[in-house]
Parts: C-alpha cells; sequence; structure tokens
C-alpha cells in the first residue's frame, strides 16, 4: 500500500522522515496535494497498488481525480482508504510531539480489511402507515405520497388540542380510525395491531359533512370523528346520514390488524418508546427538522437492503437458564432495542420476558431451548449485550475482537516503536465521536486557549462505545496502554453507561487490586468540544505499567482474552505477593462480576449435587470417587444458578478475583461420609443426606417399618428385600 501524507499548506508540523521510519515506507512530503499538487497525486492512482490518503476532508475530490485518471466513472476504481491526522494531531498545540501517534493512526489504516461478517436483509415494497390526527395525516400525504403507498390511522384530535384538522380532501389512501395498541416488527415487517370505537365507519362515510351540520353539540369535526365526550343521545347524524348508513353507536369496539413496511408515527406519544427504534419505525415529534430526516429517509426506503449480523450468539457458553430457573439475565436487561428476549420457559414466580419481535427467527439450537432469543432484524450494533455477557456467549462481530485486538496492537505497538511511553486509547463512536474530535481540532487551530487532542491520545473509532468490554480494554494496558479512555458523546442509552460505568470500574478495582495505581480507566461524557478539551488535558495517571509489553493475540472467545490480559498483568504487577495469589481482589456485591467464588454452608449442604448439574460452565464438579464438592474458580461467571437451585439455600456467591495457579485447579469445597448399605454395604448417599430423610419422614406412615429400613439400603437391595419380603408373605398365606 503506498501512502500519501500532506501537511496541508504547512499548517502540521510534521517530520515525514521520523513518519517514514516508523511505518517502514518512504514519505515523500506534500504541501497542497489536493490542489496545486494534485498531479502527484494523480502520479500514485496510476499505479496498482491500493493508497492511503492522509486526508478525510477531500475523500471525495481524490476519490473523482483516481477515476478520471483510471479512465473509469467510478468510485470504485481502485482501492483507497482515507484516515484524518489533521484534526486528531496535526492541529494541537502538541502537534510538534504527536509524530508517534499520526504513524501509529497511518500504521492502523494500512491493516488488510477485515474478513466480511454475515448480512441480515430487509425488503421493502413501500407500504407505510402513518398514525396521527387529520392535520398530521394530511401534512404526511402531501410529502410522500409521490413516493410512498400510505395507509392512514387517524387517531382523533390530541389532548388539549382544539380540533383533530380535517381528512385529505382526495380519497386516495386507505383511511381508518382507532387507537394504536401495539407496533411491532422492522423494516418491511412491522405488524400493527389498533382497535375502532368510533360510530362513524370511514369505510363508508362519503364525507358530505350531513352530520357536521346536523350535531347540537358541534361532536363532529372535519376528520369525521365523534367526540363523544360532548356527544348526547338526540342521533341527529344518524338521521341525517340516512341510507348511506355510515353511522352505528350501537358497534361494538373492533379490532384491527394490519402488516406494513413502514411506520411514520405522528403521535404526540409515539407507540415505541425505546432509545433504539426499529429499522423503518420514524416518530420525529414535533421538530420539523426530524420530520424532514424522517421524510428523505422513509422516500429512500423502498427495496432491498442489508446489514451487518453484528453479534454472534453461542447458546453452550450462555448461562441465562437452567431447570426452569433464571441465572444471568444481563443481555436482556441492557438491550435497549429489545432485541434480545428470553426463551426460557421459567416457574410461575420468575416469568419470562414477553417476545418483542414479530417473527421469531431462532439463531439457537433446537437442544437449547431455555437460551435468549437474539433478533438480528431488531438490533442496532451498540454491542452492549457483548460487553456484559460473562460467559462470551455472546460475541460483538463489528468488527471481530480478534480483528478489533489486532488494530489496537499495531496502534500502541507503533506508537510506543516510535517514542511515545505512555499512549492512551481514545475509544469514541464513529459517527458523533468523529464528529465531536473533528471540531475539537478545528477549535485548536484557530484559537491558542485550547489544547486539541494531546499528543498521548490516540483515537480509536467504534461503530458504538459500548461494543468493547473489559476483554480488549485490560488487553490494551497489557499491550502497554497507560490509558483507557471511553467517549460517550450523547447518542448513548442510559442503560449503556451504567454498564459502561460498572465495566470500566470493575476493571479499574483489578488493576488498583494488581498495585497499578491511578485512574487507567475512565468514561468521559461530554458532547461539548470546549469541555472534552478541558477532560483530555486533565493530569494523567502516573502510575506504574507492565515492564513488558505482551505479546499475545486477541481471540475470539472473550473469557480467553481475558485470561491472557489478566495473566500478564498478574506477572508484572507492582504488587508482587499478587503473582503469588496471596491478594485475592474482592469486588463488591451488586455490581455483576464475571469472576468469583462461592461459599458453601457445609452445616446444611446434603451433596445432593443439584448445583452441579445447573452450573453451565463446569465450575462445580463432583467426584465419582466420592462424596465431594468440586470448585475451579477460573470457569465461574456469577450467574448464581446455583445460589437458586439448591433446596438447602447452602450456597452464596463471592465476587472476588483470586490470583495465582490455584485459580485454574479444582478444590474441594464440602466433602462427607459416605453412607453404606445396611445389607450389601456399598456406599451410597451421604451420612447426612440419609439422616435428614430418614428425619423428615419419620412420621410418615408409608415409610414406617420395614420400609423405614430399606430407606438404608442402596437401590439394588431395595428391590431385592422388596421381592424377597413379598414372597415370604406368599409363603405364610399358602400355609
Amino acid at each position: 500500500m503506498k501512502t500519501l501524507v500532506c501537511d496541508c499548506n504547512h499548517s502540521m508540523p510534521l517530520d515525514f522522515a521520523a513518519l517514514s521510519g516508523a511505518i517502514g515506507e518512504p514519505l515523500t512530503p506534500h504541501s497542497q496535494l489536493c490542489r496545486r499538487e494534485i498531479g502527484q497525486f494523480q502520479s500514485a492512482a496510476r499505479g496498482a497498488e491500493p493508497l492511503l490518503v492522509a486526508c478525510t476532508q477531500e475523500a471525495r475530490l481524490f476519490t473523482a481525480v483516481a477515476a478520471q485518471t483510471s479512465g473509469v466513472a467510478s468510485p470504485d476504481v481502485r482501492p483507497m482508504r482515507f484516515v484524518n491526522v489533521r484534526e486528531t494531531a496535526g492541529w494541537s498545540r502538541q502537534a510538534a510531539a504527536a509524530g508517534p501517534k499520526i504513524a501509529a493512526l497511518l500504521a492502523a489504516a494500512r491493516l488488510e480489511e477485515p474478513a466480511p461478517v454475515p448480512t441480515v436483509s430487509y425488503a421493502s415494497q413501500g407500504h407505510c402507515l402513518v398514525i396521527g390526527d387529520a392535520e398530521s395525516l394530511s401534512l404526511a400525504v402531501s410529502l410522500l405520497s409521490n413516493a410512498l403507498r400510505l395507509t392512514l390511522l387517524d387517531t382523533g384530535a390530541a389532548r388539549g388540542k382544539g380540533r383533530s384538522g380535517s381528512l385529505p380532501l382526495e380519497r386516495e389512501q386507505v383511511l381508518y380510525a382507532g387507537r394504536v395498541h401495539a407496533v411491532r416488527g422492522w423494516l418491511g415487517a412491522f405488524q400493527v395491531e389498533w382497535q375502532s370505537s368510533n360510530p362513524i365507519d370511514l369505510d363508508v362515510c362519503t364525507r358530505c359533512s350531513a352530520c357536521i351540520k346536523a350535531c347540537p353539540q358541534g361532536a363532529i369535526g372535519w376528520d369525521y370523528q365523534i367526540d363523544l365526550t360532548r356527544c348526547t343521545d338526540q342521533r341527529d347524524c344518524v338521521r341525517a346520514c340516512g341510507a348511506i348508513g355510515a353511522i352505528h353507536f350501537e358497534r361494538p369496539p373492533q379490532a384491527h390488524m394490519g402488516t406494513f413496511d413502514l411506520v411514520l408515527d405522528l403521535q404526540p406519544q409515539p407507540a415505541i418508546r425505546l432509545h433504539q427504534v426499529p429499522q423503518g419505525y420514524y416518530a420525529p415529534g414535533s421538530d420539523p427538522l426530524e420530520l424532514a430526516r424522517a421524510v428523505g429517509e422513509l422516500r429512500d426506503r423502498v427495496g432491498a437492503f442489508e446489514k451487518p449480523r453484528f453479534v454472534r450468539y453461542d447458546p453452550k457458553l450462555c448461562a441465562h437458564t437452567r431447570n426452569g430457573l433464571l441465572g444471568c439475565n444481563a443481555c436482556v436487561d441492557v438491550c435497549s432495542a429489545e432485541a434480545i428476549t428470553s426463551r426460557a420457559r421459567l416457574r410461575a414466580d420468575q416469568p419470562p420476558r414477553p417476545l418483542n419481535s414479530v417473527h421469531p427467527r431462532s439463531e439457537n439450537g433446537s437442544s437449547f431451548l431455555n437460551q435468549v432469543e437474539v433478533e438480528p432484524h431488531l438490533c442496532v450494533g451498540c454491542g452492549a449485550c457483548a460487553t456484559v455477557c460473562p460467559s462470551g456467549a455472546l460475541a460483538f462481530e463489528w468488527p471481530r475482537p480478534a480483528d478489533m485486538g489486532a488494530r489496537l496492537r499495531v496502534l500502541l505497538s507503533t506508537a510506543r516503536r516510535a517514542g511515545l511511553e505512555r499512549p492512551a486509547l481514545l475509544l469514541h463512536s464513529q459517527e458523533q465521536g468523529t464528529k465531536l474530535l473533528g471540531e475539537l481540532g478545528r477549535l485548536a487551530a484557530g484559537n491558542d486557549d485550547v489544547l486539541g487532542v494531546p499528543a498521548h491520545v490516540v483515537p480509536v473509532a467504534l461503530w458504538h462505545v459500548a461494543s468493547m468490554g473489559l476483554d480488549l480494554w485490560l488487553a490494551a494496558v497489557a499491550w502497554g496502554a497507560a490509558e483507557i479512555l471511553v467517549l460517550a458523546s450523547g447518542e448513548e442509552a442510559p442503560a449503556y453507561l451504567d454498564t459502561l460505568r460498572s465495566q470500566l470500574a470493575l476493571g479499574q478495582t483489578l488493576l488498583h487490586g494488581m498495585g497499578y495505581a491511578g485512574t487507567r480507566l475512565a468514561l468521559l461524557q461530554t458532547h461539548d468540544p470546549l469541555e472534552l478539551d478541558a477532560l483530555l488535558g486533565a493530569p494523567r495517571p502516573q502510575g506504574p505499567v507492565p515492564e513488558v509489553v505482551a505479546g499475545f493475540a486477541a481471540l475470539s472467545q472473550k473469557r480467553a482474552t481475558l485470561e491472557l490480559g489478566l495473566d500478564h498483568l498478574v506477572r508484572h504487577a507492582p504488587l508482587r505477593a499478587v503473582e503469588r495469589g496471596e491478594q485475592p481482589v474482592v469486588l463488591p456485591h451488586g455490581a455483576f462480576s464475571p469472576f468469583g467464588s462461592v461459599r458453601i454452608d457445609t452445616g446444611r449442604c446434603t451433596l445432593c449435587l443439584s448445583c452441579v448439574g445447573a452450573c453451565p460452565e463446569g465450575a462445580l464438579l463432583d467426584n465419582p470417587q466420592a462424596p465431594q464438592l468440586r470448585f475451579i474458580e477460573k470457569n465461574c461467571v456469577q450467574c448464581g444458578l446455583c445460589v437458586k437451585t439448591c433446596p438447602e439455600d447452602a450456597i452464596r456467591l463471592e465476587p472476588r478475583l483470586l490470583w495465582g495457579p490455584q485459580r485454574s485447579q479444582p478444590r474441594s469445597l464440602h466433602a462427607a461420609q459416605p453412607w453404606r448399605c445396611i445389607r450389601c454395604g456399598a456406599p451410597f448417599g451421604t451420612v447426612q443426606a440419609i439422616e435428614q430423610m430418614l428425619v423428615k419422614l419419620a412420621g410418615h406412615p408409608a415409610f414406617s417399618g420395614a420400609a423405614a429400613e430399606r430407606l438404608k439400603m442402596c437401590s439394588d437391595c431395595r428391590v431385592i428385600d422388596m421381592h424377597t419380603a413379598a414372597g415370604a408373605a406368599l409363603d405364610d398365606h399358602s400355609h
């Protein structure tokens, strides 16, 4: 790949020689590549190798010039990428020291494109339902009728509004009246339920207005809906309607359901009140700019569409439910689009969350009926589900963890090799976050009082900031990052911010427990560039970093990457006692943790081992040779299924992180003396369990006399004793 870098008319103090050495490619200095030196760009464009241009502002110009140079009028004439080094590095008060960061950004942009991920398809024929009062419907008809096939649902005048307005003059659209009960689905597959209870049937009504003139209370508006709070029982409107017969006060409420490709909801209170609404659903409210945006997008939503399948689900790793009990529910709780729902058949005291998708399309195997349902058509790609998932059953795929890990490694290794000793990663969304950094860079270019993006801060654009979690954060620290800064620029759902705070606090607790002092993981919340400037310019943590940079690569499994990162950080921890496993880090209760142990009340535990069968991760184990409950702490995800399964209430969770090799080794939590069969002497059960059973059944008439003695026998001897007793009784009867 050939790289072209321009100092933008000498506005950036670039050291081209140092950059050439850092990325391993000789760079030609350019100052006006998009203007006076465009011929040099054309010469590079004639080559066969891909191009990387360090300019995003003129991407459209460079693409067009490359197409004309090749003689092909196509924007995809040759592989070409663009990277921003001006606003993120060159326009800053620390621009002279930003060479290592610029080299890192160039090196990361030169990486090969990740392999494509599976996609999700939508098909829309342009059938749009418009919901609102008559005035809103008329406006929508004027804006959309020439592009979409509209169906109108008149909900009547909003509360506090005098009249609803009049229906469209032309009867070109299907028109209903009623109240919306539910809107479900997504682009191309919406199901809408509503109920009509108004006496006037709009299908039959000719809009002759005779009823309006006849009504003495003025209860009928030009939307041909009757305000029943003002109407008395004179029924003059019925007589005025005459033979047309459009008005029936005795008609019972009627339920309706329709399928649509698109929904434009113009109600004051929309039918769907989610932070992330389904694609194809628009509720602009009273904002005219939002209405204009919605109309523009609706006109383009006809045809076939695709988007990435953002998350991958492995039900074999899921700790959601077992045996009708709810365990981990983190992904269901955090999803602001309600794209993840429970498929579990839970007990009556734990009802499952209702399914929100119209046509459930399972991504799970049929043998995992008690897991979660991920509806990819509703998923918007925030990735928060993968961030909170303790087992790695859900993984964000845009990009895949291994690809994102490779990008972070290149950024950090290049920056450090070029001389940046303590780089910080600034994770931001690729839309609002990129825009905010651009605004900050422009302010810094024209104002000496604005710092801009500091030289040590390396920006990393993500599809959504909630899509990266503890595994890659800690891996990045092991790869040499002194800080991980997550920028929330205002578009995030409240649940996502809570998740980020919780996970960052968990990571910070772990790092502090190892001796890495200072705030290494932080959430920056702002949509104001000057406030961001102040946050980025705050004093940095000066505590120790790992003496050796890790060499491992991120893996596809979250827990595996977590283990690699933790292992490296422990081996090079400032507190050497951590490496010996002497100081487990205690984690707070109430904040969901993917690490921990379990405590057993040995006075209550009967070693029934029901917890072993309930554990989805293989953390709790039995011993085939003896009555014993064993535990591998590394496997525990603190889902709580063992606690809810235990019939004796003998188990408690203990959030913590245990260091050292003992974390991966089985250890005994409880062992007991086996009960031996009184007939053959074979061991079965435990002394405690059998004795408790004898006490509980002592007063039961079915377990008295010889039957009570059989409870002390193994299953084989119990059968033999029953048949022997029955034979003896038969012999006695014959004599």
